[in-house]
């Protein structure tokens, strides 16, 4: 691995990543493809949109359709047609999404599926040995995501058992890589936890920095709080991982929550916001996000953005897609998804622009401006 940093605008970075399935530029959108896909487009339409890496998750791809079978058949990278690179989730989410299905222990976490009821333990080496199944490019460790609001004693209970599972994690991985071939192109992030506390933060980032990973995330947040709360936290956490190592904010966000943690120094981001909203008829545009279920859109000939140069905004029409939506056709989950993909991606290519140029501030304040029409102070 490799990870440059190319150019600085304040404390916005624009950077280079290096992994075995090709470079990545930062800041960067991950699309998420939980179950090895992203819905409702096919790999051909992802590269369309310029997507440079998406993201899969442990447990789910472990339940469905197997890690041991996915090997078997070369690897997710093989198995589901992608060839660039992937982010591989640990399962650690489900902790937190599904924990009324799941036992917590120094163990790790003893899972019910929601497929079938079998129960399924997930350990720090074992969620290392199926992302090494899946031959993904970045491996998460396994963490504990606490619910929030929490009382600051469980979220100090949390981050201390978070570091003993990163140290696990790392000394698995490590060791698996000096036996076998397994993992020698794949990189492992650590996580660092805390909820909203920033002294419990301070002390996460020292425990995972001190373990040693080729990058680092934050973790736990997007999880309800305000988003001033967010911007708080990601800015003091930020600033005390390894400048020379990728940032990553797990799970968010809102295309202004992308802006204002670029400004706070993160280069990467997940979020199932432009999927899943395009399923549900959400579109996001230069000017804001519409609903086009709205009954204003019946007879409006014009496309879902005139900024936007997609293939939706390219041949559609506002009144087709919500026809298409109202009548339950499933190319209107893949036209919407297809937009709402290509507005977070160019987005973040825009941004890359901006920080090489030195204007990414006047970005930032122009993208509050006409995003949100509700102007922003410096």
């Amino acid at each position: 691995m490799s990870f440059t940093l190319t150019h600085h605008d304040g404390v916005a970075r624009r950077g280079l990543l290096t992994t075995a399935h090709g470079v990545v530029e930062t800041p960067v959108f991950m699309p998420v493809g939980t179950q090895g896909v992203v819905k409702a487009v096919t790999p051909r339409d992802l590269v369309d949109v310029g997507a440079r890496i998406i993201l899969g998750n442990t447990y789910h791809l472990h339940l469905r359709p197997g890690d041991e079978l996915i090997r078997r058949r070369g690897g997710l990278h093989r198995f589901i047609g992608w060839d660039r690179p992937i982010l591989t989730d640990s399962g650690g989410y489900q902790v937190f999404s599904l924990a009324d299905r799941r036992k917590l222990s120094e163990e790790g976490v003893e899972f019910q599926s929601h497929l079938d009821g079998s129960r399924h333990l997930l350990t720090p080496e074992s969620a290392v040995d199926i992302q090494l199944n899946l031959a993904s490019d970045i491996a998460m460790v396994l963490d504990e995501c606490p619910a929030l609001p929490a009382r600051y004693d469980a979220l100090d209970r949390s981050v201390e058992l978070t570091a003993r599972w990163a140290r696990r994690s790392r000394q698995h991985f490590l060791e698996r890589r000096l036996h076998s071939d397994a993992g020698r192109g794949q990189l492992q992030f650590g996580i660092v936890q805390g909820g909203t506390e920033v002294d419990l933060r301070t002390k996460s980032a020292a425990l995972t920095i001190a373990i040693g990973f080729e990058g680092y995330a934050i973790g736990g947040l997007s999880v309800g709080e305000a988003s001033d709360t967010m911007y708080r936290i990601v800015e003091s956490t930020a600033a005390l991982l390894p400048v020379d190592r990728p940032r990553y904010l797990m799970g968010v966000g809102t295309p202004l929550d992308l802006i204002e943690a670029v400004a706070r120094g993160v280069d990467m981001f997940d979020c199932v916001m432009p999927t899943r909203n395009a399923r549900n008829g959400r579109l996001f545009t230069s000017e804001g996000a519409i609903n086009i279920k709205n009954a204003r859109y019946a007879e409006d000939d014009g496309p879902v953005d005139a900024a936007c140069g997609c293939y939706t905004c390219r041949r559609f029409s506002r009144a087709y897609l919500r026809h298409l939506f109202l009548a339950g056709e499933m190319t209107g989950g893949t036209l919407n998804t297809l937009h709402n993909l290509n507005f977070y991606l160019d987005t973040m290519r825009r941004v890359r622009e901006a920080i090489a140029f030195g204007t990414f501030e006047k970005f930032r304040l122009d993208f509050h401006r006409t995003f949100s029409a509700r102007p922003l102070t410096a």
